[in-house]
């Protein structure tokens, strides 16, 4: 629901009633991930996507029954569900998903609206919300801050409330959506319930280091994958808003000072496009041993070779050594800044999802990885 925020913010400023059908559940070749939503309001608008295509028709239905009706409803398609594979669900997954129809008389509707309202301002925060579980609890929802204070609730139990929320910060602090299930002894209702908790979080950073014309492509694909992108150079004369106008940032400063002044975690890709060893090697120093998502430098074999020798020289160790990603991006026979963009985004998804970067045709490999090191962002922006 989150990757949608921006969008429902604003219809709940306009006053209007909408069903939220968001993916709760997922088995096997599923397009969309837990979180992926799809939204209709009352005069039959919808915007998001549940499944690229493949159920959208018959959950627009769905949405407006439960308008109607002013009751949450769960249902799974799946390849093996005749009804499923008739609008079109054949690529071989299952997906649950959860109806919520947020009209004014909805119990968890003010919760529900801080959550977009906290989504849409990009502060940290995480919902959870009943998805499995007794008729009358089914789409309830807390909303949840890093400093572990919580509104709504679901189902007046203080005591599911502080397990659900405990739950939703271990999720909100490493940026992570998922579904957990809180058994019969702390659900507090006779049986065990299952939540969905949606994690937001402001989007990663990617820090390019160079301002030279690859560096302008690789904006664009940072920005395409959800990042916050900066652009930082010692050259003033290079580093302008008018060669960089997609970044977020541009600063002037020696690359190895800028990183050490500021803040990056366990999201933050860093692309080193410099390939001057004045500037590459002070700041790979760093770099290295910074615990960041991706390090990646540009350069021939050649300069990858002599950037290593010049690297243990000033005491970069091997462990070290062995997190750059150099020559940086996969091999795709790029050659245009465009065609090389494209390689180093490719190359930091592969890291990030547990990708190999072999092609799908003929491959025995996983479509879709489920890589536990996948940075948080805004639900849907870095997916």
């Amino acid at each position: 629901m989150l990757d949608i925020a921006e969008e429902l913010n604003r219809w709940v400023e306009q006053g209007r009633e909408f069903a939220v059908a968001t993916v709760v559940a997922v088995g096997g070749s599923a397009p969309r991930r837990p979180g992926a939503a799809l939204a209709v309001d009352t005069d039959g608008t919808a915007i998001g996507s549940v499944s690229g295509g493949c159920v959208e028709g018959a959950v627009y239905e769905l949405c407006q029954e439960s308008l109607e009706t002013g009751r949450p409803v769960v249902e799974r398609f799946g390849y093996s569900d005749e009804d499923a594979f008739a609008v079109g669900l054949t690529c071989g997954g299952v997906i649950d998903i959860l109806i919520t129809p947020l009209r004014a008389d909805a119990p968890s509707r003010q919760t529900y609206v801080a959550a977009l309202a906290a989504a849409a301002e990009g502060t940290s925060a995480a919902v959870a919300r009943v998805t499995e579980g007794p008729d009358d609890l089914l789409g309830r929802a807390v909303l949840v801050h890093t400093d572990g204070s919580y509104e709504g609730t679901l189902g007046g139990h203080r005591e599911l409330d502080r397990t659900a929320v405990a739950e939703a910060l271990a999720l909100l602090d490493a940026g992570r959506t998922e579904t957990v299930t809180i058994g019969e002894d702390g659900s507090r209702c006779g049986r065990p319930l299952t939540l969905l908790v949606e994690a937001s979080v402001p989007p990663p950073r990617m820090i390019v280091f160079g301002a030279i014309d690859f560096a302008s492509a690789l904006v664009s694909v940072g920005k395409l994958l959800g990042y916050r992108v900066t652009v930082c150079d010692a050259r003033p004369v290079f580093a302008t808003a008018t060669r960089f106008p997609d970044a977020d940032e541009i600063v002037v400063d020696w690359p190895h000072r800028y990183l050490e002044s500021t803040e990056v975690d366990s999201r933050t890709a860093l692309c080193v496009l410099t390939h001057d060893a004045k500037f590459d090697v002070p700041l790979l120093k760093l770099a290295l041993t910074l615990p960041v998502a991706y390090v990646g430098a540009m350069g021939s074999r050649r300069t990858h070779i002599d950037r290593n020798a010049r690297l243990r020289d000033v005491g970069v160790t091997e462990i070290e050594l062995a997190r750059l990603r150099s020559p940086i991006g996969l091999d795709l026979g790029a050659r245009t800044p465009e065609e090389t963009a494209l390689s180093i985004g490719a190359e930091i998804i592969a890291h990030r999802r547990g990708g190999t970067g072999v092609p799908l045709t003929g491959a025995h490999t996983p479509i879709h990885h489920d890589g536990s090191t996948a940075p948080a962002g805004r639900i849907g922006s870095v997916a």
